[in-house]
């Protein structure tokens, strides 16, 4: 195993350490014979709990929680707790995949969904088509570049001097990351999901981020209607690493990986849009709102210019700086959202089938977190509030309800959009 420590000259360099493994697993001890909902309880003030504990800096950064008593949930939970020093999501999940199999039978791969990379043909046919498609390419790329120079500012701006307003969902104080988090989870049917995606004719990620921006300001509307529309920006973390699956450990520490171990991402400032005023409420504008917002997004490279920033800082400025121009981009913006994809499959850690899998990042200097990431059939979500700021209960009874009325309006209504992969 590695640390890191710092040599002769100040910089930092990893060492390899001999680990002890009672001082990296932890298995609490509950009161004995009760029901899982007070178990329930327990794991929810103990997830609290250690999200707030720093991991000791004397040693490797990463701890293993054995919870062996039965929730609502499950038998049991096992919990990994990882320091963003040791890698991002994509490494730490491929580092996770690598040591889990196929429950159903372990010498069958694990599989995860297939990546739609179709595109819509378009005719040339004659000199018209050309013309035409010739316009149409030049718009995109001056677009794409009014785009990427306006969204790359604009990233630099809240990344250092513009914040967002105080809201329901962000106190805009000091030191949020120390205080106590509730966590709370929720599970959306892929199949549920693809249905609302066919019949508007959008992407799974429009969907996704409709249904999460609804639930919101419906929550900031219940909680306090003058800031119902208050200026509010979702921070989403993006891979950018150009790989289409995870890889195994011993391929992302390989000298020349392409697709390396390590903290490979950028970020994308999503503005959530407003909610109408009018009564009732038309779930359905918020898909299309969230479908023009990325839509505009994707043709932009900031996101590139972004990683390249980042790299840069981490080359010539050290970890330390990199990681204050990230705290402070997270402070200013109100939320995170993330996602990863998990397998088709049931998956087995030690022959022990895992019914669920969820992620959480903890330690940041926002009220709110939001997580996804896909594993048989469902996609799970994890949301980190702050105790005292956000209802928990209430926030996830938001997200649920924006869900279930978006599914239901779109299963009565079909707009005519172009598809979009």
């Amino acid at each position: 195993m590695f640390e890191q420590v710092k040599d002769v000259s100040g910089k930092k360099q990893w060492k390899k350490v001999e680990v002890k493994l009672e001082d990296h697993v932890n298995v609490p001890k509950f009161p004995q014979g009760k029901s899982p909902e007070f178990y329930d309880e327990c794991l929810s003030e103990y997830l609290s709990k250690i999200a707030m504990d720093q991991l000791p800096q004397s040693r490797p950064l990463w701890e293993i929680h054995l919870i062996k008593y039965p929730t609502s949930n499950a038998q049991g939970n096992i919990v990994f707790k990882l320091h963003h020093a040791l890698g991002d999501g994509y490494s730490l999940m491929g580092a996770l995949l690598s040591c889990l199999q196929r429950a159903d039978n372990p010498e069958i791969p694990l599989t995860l969904p297939a990546l739609n990379n179709t595109k819509t043909a378009e005719s040339n046919n004659n000199n018209n088509n050309n013309i035409s498609s010739f316009c149409r390419n030049l718009h995109g790329v001056v677009s794409g570049a009014v785009n990427t120079a306006s969204d790359f500012v604009w990233s630099l701006l809240k990344s250092s001097v513009v914040e967002d307003d105080k809201t329901p969902i962000r106190s805009g104080e000091e030191g949020v990351e120390f205080r106590p988090i509730t966590i709370t989870t929720l599970v959306f049917s892929l199949q549920q999901i693809k249905q609302i995606k066919a019949n508007l004719h959008v992407t799974i990620n429009d969907v996704i981020c409709g249904a999460l921006f609804l639930g919101i300001r419906m929550y900031m509307k219940g909680t306090n209607q003058e800031l119902m529309n208050a200026e509010s920006t979702a921070l989403v973390l993006l891979n950018t690493r150009n790989i289409g699956g995870y890889k195994s450990i011993s391929e992302m520490v390989e000298p020349d990986a392409d697709s390396p171990w390590g903290n490979q991402f950028a970020f994308l400032h999503v503005s959530v849009p407003e909610l109408t005023v009018k009564e009732p409420i038309n779930p359905l504008n918020f898909v299309l709102k969230a479908r023009k917002l990325i839509k505009r997004k994707r043709n932009s490279a900031a996101v590139v210019l972004t990683g390249k920033l980042l790299d840069s800082l981490r080359k010539y400025r050290g970890p330390e700086v990199t990681a204050k121009y990230i705290h402070r981009t997270l402070k200013n913006t109100s939320m995170t959202i993330s996602n990863l994809i998990g397998p088709m499959e049931q998956m087995a850690l030690a022959n022990h089938p895992v019914k669920g899998l969820y992620f959480m990042v903890v330690g940041i200097p926002q009220n709110l977190t939001i997580t996804m990431v896909s594993y048989m059939g469902n996609l799970r979500v994890t949301v980190g509030t702050e105790n005292g700021l956000i209802d928990a209960p209430k926030f996830k009874s938001c997200i649920q309800n924006a869900f279930d009325i978006i599914f239901k309006a779109a299963l009565l209504s079909s707009p005519t959009l172009p598809e979009t992969i």
